[in-house]
């Protein structure tokens, strides 16, 4: 079993079930050539996009990385959520997200280069 985990969450589960509805019609206004069918269905699974979104922002989704085995379950709610996650870009597009920046040890350093053959 992986420690990663991915996928099973409140957010994952619901934004995939509206994205497979949005895809269905989409074929179907494919196969019909149904221009509103093809753009109702683009903007289902737009809308399952900002559901996911939502209920990763409210807690029910989790984090990037490895989490804990007794946090690994669908129903356990990611307490974390309202700080931000760093790495993720869910969190940093609502502005919540913490920056890792590295730092080498005394401060950034540039080097002069040339990049020219005739200096």
């Amino acid at each position: 079993m992986s420690l990663y985990d991915e996928g099973h969450t409140i957010a994952g589960w619901t934004g995939t079930g509206i994205a497979a509805v949005g895809s269905g019609v989409v074929g179907l206004g494919v196969c019909t050539v149904s221009v509103p069918a093809l753009v109702g269905g683009l903007v289902i699974v737009g809308v399952s996009v900002l559901v996911t979104w939502a209920l990763h922002l409210s807690g029910w989704g989790k984090p990037p990385g490895v989490r804990p085995r007794e946090r690994w379950g669908m129903r356990v709610r990611d307490t974390e959520a309202r700080q931000g996650h760093p790495g993720c870009v869910g969190c940093r597009l609502a502005g919540r997200g913490r920056r890792t920046e590295i730092v080498a040890p005394g401060g950034p350093r540039a080097e002069s280069v040339s990049l020219s053959a005739v200096e």
